[in-house]
């Protein structure tokens, strides 16, 4: 019996075993050959630009940067927020708790529990306050101070992945049936098909 690797979301079953040898979705080097750099990442003190529809930015610092993270379980992020509303908005990692630090400014945060509950649990953040989102649930952070707010977050799992809700549902490609989202969403066909259009920003 083989699990699936917990940075990958399925695992296609095929006859030739010389086609499937990724471990966590990658190769793995020889640890001989391990050198300083593939354990390194340099720039997360440079501010990033928020003059986006959503007026924030991720910087990922995963296995795609360092690949020496690759098993270890665990990752990191920098968020920049712009002031009077940066919003990094609702989504969900689906392999990953997230625990974030501020650093910079005031953060409205929260995440909402799972059904049948769906409770928001919400806090405003300070310079040195923590914050917590538990795996999988849909969480987001807006800036509510009038400077540039900063914040970094830690996840466990050196591959978290993000799932944006509204680009995920309105943006998908090709996109969903509108029929589905007028009943699941309770909106006029006119109103789902104008979201449809609409250019979902990726902030990550």
């Amino acid at each position: 019996m083989h699990l699936i690797p917990v940075s990958q979301d399925f695992c296609v079953a095929i006859n030739d075993p010389e086609d499937a040898v990724f471990v966590n979705g990658k190769f793995c080097k020889d640890p001989k050959l391990a050198k300083a750099q593939d354990f390194y990442y340099s720039g997360l003190n440079i501010p990033r630009n928020t003059s986006n529809p959503v007026g924030s930015t991720v910087t990922p610092v995963n296995v795609a940067q360092i690949p020496g993270l690759n098993t270890l379980g665990i990752s990191l992020v920098r968020i920049d927020y712009a002031p009077n509303g940066g919003l990094n908005p609702p989504h969900t990692h689906p392999r990953a708790t997230e625990i974030l630090v501020v650093v910079e400014g005031t953060l409205y945060v929260g995440f909402v529990t799972s059904n049948t509950d769906n409770r928001l649990i919400t806090k405003v953040l300070y310079p040195g306050d923590v914050f917590v989102f538990p795996i999988g649930l849909i969480h987001f952070q807006f800036n509510v101070g009038k400077t540039n707010a900063v914040a970094f977050a830690a996840l466990s799992s050196q591959n978290p992945g993000v799932i944006t809700v509204a680009n995920a549902v309105f943006g998908s490609n090709p996109p969903i049936n509108p029929d589905v989202l007028v009943k699941a969403f309770q909106l006029d066909k006119n109103v789902v098909k104008n979201l449809q259009s609409k250019f979902w920003w990726a902030n990550n």
